[in-house]
């Protein structure tokens, strides 16, 4: 292992999709970790999802060896980083675990809202940027107005801003340099009681949970026993390491370096990512400052598609959320959709991933509810008030017991150019949105800050956002605070009878468009009976919306060939009691289809 003074601990922050997973590639290629012939492209991101979709999900990490101009050999540690909103806690303590950020800028887009933020961040725990211009090989690159940016917007001095090509390699060696000379070597004691941060974790079938740390101080050593500070837990060490894109074994860990040890722990949630790692025997005074716990925002039911299949995916989920600590689930049930299980998680795309992942690594066929947060309600208890939370519609209490209730909002930050600006404003007062900011950052881009309920982004808000924009506007957001709000659980009744699963907390005044928007895309999608199908929209005893499936007659006249009206009407009545007798005792089976097209957006 190097000394201390030739470690540099760094990561690279931008923005979704500009370039952050192919500058690690070129940097491991250049570091010669891996053989030409074996490379592949976002070397890094490891799931099939990451791939396709060109981001990154659960942060990597990985040391690179480099010889520096001064002849000194170099051990470089990159942390990886996830550039969603949903992941800014993970990227946080990726953040806390380097001295150096290298923030990238693309030359074709400029400086947009999560670049901004993720400085923030860098900015508050204390790190140096670098600030880099990306994509300088693409036609539309514009190179001065990414160092206007820089400027501007960032506040960085833009003449040390580095241009690089990270597809085609070009920069890249003068960004090694710049690395080993503009970035501090950690500070810390290799004779000082052990003081470890956990950045990430991930599951071996094998070996049980491999956790990734940061040493701040002392030594971490095969045999030691450690404690985890958040719960006490203590374990003995059985391996140590380091990330050389596959797990590299080492005798030991030192202040400064960043590195694996498997200490025979069953599953990813007995770690906490943020949590510190000391010595059982000669433990530090106190843990490293951060640590937070994680707290789902979203919340949705998962079902299978077939009710037998609910052992199998209770088997996925309990796999799933051995790789991935911040996945919250309960036991559910519905009428309507038999057992399945109440999940968390941190946003929208989280959603999306679970989604993918259940269906394409465990083969499950699934059905998720519609999407809801967390609300504050208030309910009449004697002379006071008692607060619940309501995250779940079944669990809204009903009789009118409900005083009032809170819902969560986000302080929304939207850069966009000038050009859209009025379309995205008149999205958002339609989202309830408030507008607290409005800066012009140059002549063809604008910041937007808004406060909005984090409830109205859940529904076909970003799809639109990015339509209405072309792809142009940026979003980034962070949750504030809860406000008061007029919520009502609408429910959906098929033939008079509420379909537990369809059922939805929505704000008062959205509720009546909500309930028309489902019974509509019902009506489409159930299959004609012998008898009138009903479809309502209620708030407690109030229909608001209503569709109805017609029913499928046989022409009872056919064999009338003229003669008497009253022979006609005795017919019609005659099948008209029919049906009326077949609609008591008729039900209605809601097709599988039918759940998930009232899930999609608008526009699908």
């Amino acid at each position: 292992m190097a000394e201390i003074q030739y470690i540099r601990n760094f990561c690279i922050i931008a923005h979704i999709d500009h370039g952050k997973s192919t500058l690690a590639d070129r940097l491991i290629q250049k570091g010669h970790l891996v053989e030409d012939r074996d490379f592949q492209d976002q070397i890094l991101d490891n799931m099939d999802i990451e791939r396709e979709r060109g981001i990154t999900i659960k942060s990597q990490a990985v040391t690179i060896p480099y010889t520096a101009a001064d002849g000194h050999e170099y051990e470089l540690n990159l942390v990886d980083t996830p550039g969603h909103v949903d992941f800014t806690y993970e990227v946080s303590r990726a953040i806390n675990s380097c001295e150096g950020a290298l923030l990238l800028v693309d030359a074709t887009q400029g400086v947009q809202a999560q670049t901004l933020s993720n400085m923030y961040l860098a900015l508050e725990h204390n790190l140096e940027i670098v600030p880099v211009i990306n994509k300088i090989d693409m036609q539309a690159a514009d190179i001065n107005m990414a160092r206007k940016q820089i400027d501007k917007d960032l506040g960085l001095d833009s003449s040390e801003a580095l241009l690089v090509s990270a597809r085609t390699g070009q920069g890249v060696d003068e960004l090694f340099e710049a690395i080993v000379k503009r970035f501090p070597p950690p500070a810390g004691k290799v004779d000082a009681p052990l003081r470890a941060l956990i950045f990430d974790c991930h599951y071996d079938p094998y070996r049980g949970v491999v956790v990734h740390v940061r040493l701040f101080d002392g030594t971490l050593k095969k045999g030691m026993k450690i404690r985890f500070m958040y719960n006490g837990t203590e374990y003995d060490v059985e391996t140590v390491g380091v990330f050389k894109l596959a797990l590299v074994e080492t005798e030991e860990l030192k202040a400064g370096d960043v590195g694996y040890f498997i200490a025979g722990v069953r599953t990813v949630s007995d770690v906490r990512v943020g949590d510190t790692v000391t010595g059982a025997e000669n433990p530090c005074e106190k843990a490293l400052p951060g640590f937070r716990e994680i707290k789902p925002v979203v919340f949705s039911s998962i079902y299978p598609v077939d009710s037998n299949d609910y052992e199998e995916l209770k088997t996925s989920i309990e796999k799933l959320k051995l790789n991935d600590a911040s996945l919250v689930y309960e036991k559910d049930s519905s009428a309507a959709l038999g057992f399945g299980f109440r999940c968390g998680f941190l946003g929208l795309l989280h959603l999306e991933v679970i989604q993918e992942r259940l269906e394409r690594e465990f083969d499950q066929s699934v059905i998720f509810t519609a999407p809801s947060v967390k609300y504050k309600v208030y309910v009449r208890n004697g002379p006071t008030a008692e607060e619940i939370m309501v995250d779940n519609p079944a669990d809204y209490p009903g009789d009118g017991r409900v005083e009032s209730a809170d819902e969560p909002y986000i302080r929304a930050s939207i850069i966009t150019p000038t050009t859209f600006v009025g379309n995205i404003m008149t999205l958002c007062n339609e989202k309830r949105g408030v507008q607290t900011n409005m800066t012009y950052l140059d002549e063809k881009r604008v910041e937007l800050v808004y406060n909005m309920p984090l409830a109205e982004v859940l529904f076909d808000f970003y799809d639109r956002l990015k339509s209405i924009s072309r792809g142009y506007a940026s979003f980034d957001y962070d949750i504030t605070e809860y406000k008061k709000t007029d919520l009502v659980k609408l429910d959906i009744l098929l033939n008079g009878k509420a379909v537990d699963a369809l059922s939805q907390l929505v704000f008062r005044d959205n509720a009546q468009a909500r309930a028309r928007m489902v019974c509509e895309r019902l009506q489409e999608e159930i299959p004609r009976q012998q008898f009138k199908i009903p479809i309502q929209g209620a708030i407690g005893s109030q229909v608001i919306a209503r569709e109805t499936v017609n029913a499928l007659r046989k022409d009872v006249l056919a064999k009338c060939y003229g003669g008497d009206i009253s022979r006609k009407r005795k017919l019609l009545e005659k099948q008209k009691e029919g049906k009326k007798r077949m609609k008591m005792v008729g039900d209605v089976e809601l097709p599988q289809s039918a759940f998930l097209a009232v899930l999609k957006s608008k526009d699908e």
